[in-house]
């Protein structure tokens, strides 16, 4: 490309859009018709105005002149992927990588989109091609650790029901139970409103709050064995999880303090693995 022209996609890139198309009007009206490099530019312009379907149309008018040229095939696939056309964006993106080398951001585009619609193979080889010609691009090397991460993750699903079943049970309020007015009052003043918050209550924070007696406490004992369920039970479910994690081994670790310390946020960790 013309140094002048390429000061002009200096402009466009820095958002000097009125300075960019000043320019490139003078370089039409003293050429003779539009080159290949002023339709880039005029469709590069109109992408980076967000006019979409006048960059589509400069770009495809180009592509019918020269129909491998590889930063247009490039930038009219990223705005087929902008606007949700994968399927057009995948079709330009893979004439991208034809010729070798092949186009870095065209393949790492290619694996997000791989991604998405769950082609996880595909989008590793993307981004293992990306690796056999950079070795060391960050971006690629996190990708492929998260697809290798993504293949190898187990869920759960019968393991899943229970535990949304279970809290679900859990959640339920208080006065969905047959008690009689005075209890579901004591418990209300204690700030007891769900069947998680009375099992996590033992019999003596009970008896401990004024105006609650046996009879009460008796009532609520007795709804709870119906359902197979006592008071305390949740704190002893809780206290067996702590024992638990106190016996499990403690990983040694050891470096500097100052790096170990270094907030996650600092980390170059993809958009993925920070969420």
């Amino acid at each position: 490309m013309p140094q002048q022209f390429e000061h002009i996609e200096e402009l466009i890139r820095n958002k000097k859009f009125e300075e960019a198309e000043r320019e490139l009007k003078a370089a039409e009206a003293s050429g003779d018709g539009e080159s290949v490099e002023q339709l880039y530019l005029q469709g590069y312009l109109a992408e980076r105005r967000h006019e979409w379907d006048r960059c589509i149309e400069l770009y495809e008018r180009l592509l019918a002149v020269e129909a491998d040229h590889s930063e247009t095939l490039f930038r009219l696939a990223y705005v087929c992927d902008l606007i949700g056309d994968d399927e057009r964006a995948l079709a330009l993106y893979e004439k991208c990588t034809v010729e070798s080398p092949a186009h870095v951001n065209a393949l790492m585009n290619m694996a997000v989109l791989y991604e998405d619609n769950e082609c996880y193979t595909e989008a590793l080889e993307c981004v293992s091609c990306v690796l056999d010609q950079h070795p060391n691009h960050t971006r690629a090397r996190l990708f492929k650790r998260d697809m290798e991460a993504s293949l190898t993750m187990y869920y759960d699903e019968d393991q899943e029901r229970i535990r949304e079943k279970h809290d679900a049970v859990m959640d339920m309020p208080i006065s969905d139970f047959e008690l009689s007015v005075r209890s579901r009052n004591c418990l209300k003043q204690m700030s007891i409103r769900t069947l998680g918050d009375l099992l996590a209550t033992s019999e003596q924070e009970l008896l401990a709050y004024k105006n609650f007696g046996e009879t009460s406490l008796n009532e609520i004992k007795a709804m709870l064995t119906q359902a197979g369920l006592a008071l305390g039970q949740r704190c002893e479910e809780r206290s067996t999880e702590a024992l638990m994690q106190t016996c499990s081994p403690k990983p040694i670790t050891t470096g500097d303090p100052v790096v170990l310390q270094r907030p996650v946020g600092e980390l170059e960790f993809s958009v993925r693995a920070r969420k």
